[in-house]
């Protein structure tokens, strides 16, 4: 078997006869499918993800968001390239760069694709059927940590198709039995624990309970959006526990893990309902406070600042220092929101520590 437009892999009349068995071309729309395809897009922020499927002519879509139809011809996928490789995510960051795609149809016209990453959905047996994917129509880049995301959402599509699979056998030995019933609910409730697990994991900071730094950077870029579309106040707080190196030196990790706690539940009880707490790392949290001008963030700040110092703490006082920044009209993106109360946290932290900092800053 040979075609030039696309590559074939060695193995392709078992795989071709692999996905027939799971008996998913063509099927109905299915919410577990759906979720991880939104989870991908999420997690690495692109308008759109898919999980791709590779009959001998075509790839079909089991799961879409952002495109408008639900298959493509083999020739032109870029998916018929990412199966090719089993234990690789494959990335394009520029299309139009890649002799593979500057020609393609859909880096040329509509939907325009410049950007792809995706990672081969591959069976227990070892063929790749097709991939979950993330594509932009804009050049971009893919971080580890949203390589690795990609990968952990290809190996639950598998546990979906085999779980697929189990329920038809399953239909044909014990069809009508009490077994079978309740089988299946305890099997779902497991996807629903491992569906959970994997938002918690990709989005919670394990240790403190509060948000990551992956989803700081997914929130403080829809925040900025909000805030350049009504023309809102935006406002964040960078916090920092002072001396932590010291506590840790002193009392030992698992005193400073404690601390770490400590903290992240003192702000998370003073904060207000709609204010977000992230972990941003190693001994230092973000506050995104929405909606909240400069002066409301320092009154924020001080009262957090305020708190931290007044609990009881077992083996050593714990204060915080805190920079304040909030948006105005020469900050272009994020970035300079971030770098200004990063400039501040550092004039609370070399102006003494355990103050609030919100001194301008020129970006």
């Amino acid at each position: 078997m040979s075609n030039p437009a696309f590559p074939i892999p060695k193995n392709e009349d078992k795989r071709r006869q692999i996905l027939a068995d799971y008996k998913i071309m063509d099927s109905l729309p299915e919410q577990a499918y759906d979720d991880l395809t939104k989870l991908a897009s999420v997690i690495c922020n692109t308008p759109i993800a898919l999980i791709t499927l590779l009959d001998d002519k075509r790839q079909w879509f089991k799961a879409n968001i952002g495109l408008d139809v639900n298959e493509t011809p083999r020739s032109q996928a870029f998916c018929a390239h990412a199966i090719m490789d089993t234990n690789e995510v494959m990335i394009v960051e520029d299309a139009t760069a890649d002799e593979r795609f500057a020609s393609n149809p859909l880096v040329t016209a509509n939907p325009n694709i410049r950007f792809y990453a995706g990672a081969p959905l591959v069976t227990p047996t070892g063929e790749a059927l097709g991939t979950i994917c993330v594509i932009d129509r804009k050049p971009r880049k893919i971080t580890q940590t949203q390589m690795e995301a990609l990968q952990i959402l290809s190996r639950e599509i598998i546990v979906q198709l085999e779980l697929r699979k189990s329920i038809a056998t399953l239909e044909q030995a014990v069809l009508e039995q009490e077994k079978y019933v309740e089988f299946l609910q305890e099997y779902q409730r497991d996807m629903e624990k491992v569906k959970l697990n994997l938002e918690a994991q990709t989005l919670t900071d394990m240790l403190t309970r509060v948000h990551n730094r992956h989803s700081f950077d997914i929130k403080i870029e829809e925040e900025y959006l909000r805030a350049v579309r009504y023309k809102a106040d935006f406002s964040l707080l960078m916090i920092d526990i002072d001396h932590f190196k010291e506590l840790n030196d002193s009392f030992g990790h698992p005193a400073g893990d404690d601390a770490l706690r400590a903290v992240a539940n003192i702000l998370k009880t003073e904060m207000r309902t709609h204010d977000l707490l992230f972990r941003y790392g190693g001994d230092e949290f973000a506050i995104i406070l929405p909606n909240t001008s400069l002066k409301g963030a320092f009154v924020i700040g001080e009262r957090l600042r305020r708190n931290v110092q007044r609990a009881s703490w077992k083996e050593h006082a714990i204060t915080i220092s805190v920079g304040v920044a909030s948006m105005d009209e020469n900050m272009k993106s994020p970035r300079d929101l971030l770098q200004a109360s990063d400039h501040t946290l550092y004039q609370a932290k070399k102006s003494g520590r355990n103050r609030v900092s919100s001194g301008a800053y020129k970006v």
